[in-house]
């Protein structure tokens, strides 16, 4: 039976409590989904930056009111106070799962709360998510398909390389996917490209973008679920199928591969992909008609 969490509040509570710990993909329809990544406070500056220079895959939407700060945030949205956010949030508790790591290694993977390894030095950044225009494709008749199946979106690596910030080097974008009929991908990104604070219009699209964007396996996916058709197939046998386009978008899981690539000491958390946190700001408020 399905989870039914209507509000952003909603899933944070239960977040809180642990009585909801999967992949948020549906839930509280038409709420405003975020990434998270909590840095020491001596990598923030250089982060923030890494944020600006690649806005596509890293939409920087809010972060801490001041170091070690894990109940209330600063907003980067034009026309959203910061106190229409979250007004009642825990950092450490509110995403239903984390990864952690430390000196650059993940080392703890799924956990519910990240209570044990939050200090006063530590920043959290709050990053556009792409299920945040999923209900606005559902609306529109277009309903991704790991939506539609129960599924957390594939997420993967690619050869697209990050404008570097300071420690943040060597980085490169990390892209979901979510598969549709050609004759619909110029409707999904008539839909989608208004959402600029969750990323914005799809970067690429077709079979041939598998290769241009250096993925070698669809159905091998770095995050995430493998993708399916409708069927229950792996995607990959489809391949050609103009019923089954693999369609791409910049992904907020990009921060935590860059996290990885830059060889930070310390503590750093983040959500688990595909498990994210949900604000108190609705998607439409966020639109951007320009």
């Amino acid at each position: 039976m399905p989870v039914i969490l209507p509000t952003g509040i909603d899933v944070r509570l239960s977040a809180r409590n642990s009585t909801f710990t999967a992949p948020t993909t549906g839930l509280a329809p038409s709420y405003l989904q975020a990434n998270l990544i909590i840095l020491p406070s001596r990598y923030a500056s250089d982060f923030r930056d890494l944020c600006a220079r690649n806005p596509v895959p890293c939409p920087l939407i809010a972060e801490s009111s001041a170091p070690g700060a894990w109940s209330k945030l600063n907003s980067n949205l034009p026309g959203i106070t910061s106190s229409r956010l979250a007004p009642d949030l825990d950092l450490r508790r509110d995403a239903p799962r984390y990864n952690v790591y430390h000196d650059s290694s993940l080392v703890k993977c799924g956990v519910t709360d990240i209570e044990a390894e939050w200090t006063d030095d530590h920043v959290a950044f709050v990053i556009g998510c792409s299920f945040s225009f999923e209900a606005a494709l559902a609306e529109a008749g277009l309903e991704p398909r790991h939506a539609a199946m129960g599924r957390n979106v594939p997420m993967y690596r690619t050869n697209i390389p990050l404008c570097p910030s300071g420690v943040f080097t060597g980085g490169t974008y990390v892209v979901s996917m979510r598969p549709y009929r050609k004759a619909d991908i110029e409707k999904v990104r008539a839909i989608t490209r208004h959402y600029l604070p969750t990323h914005g219009e799809c970067i690429a699209w077709g079979w041939s973008a598998v290769v241009q964007l250096g993925i070698g396996d669809i159905d091998s996916p770095e995050w995430g679920d493998a993708p399916l058709t409708f069927g229950g197939r792996p995607l990959g046998e489809r391949e050609g199928n103009e019923e089954n386009i693999p369609v791409f978008w910049g992904c907020g899981v990009t921060p935590q591969e860059a996290v990885m690539r830059a060889g930070l000491e310390g503590t750093v958390m983040a959500h688990a992909p595909g498990h994210m946190l949900v604000l108190d700001v609705k998607d439409n408020e966020i639109l951007r008609t320009g």
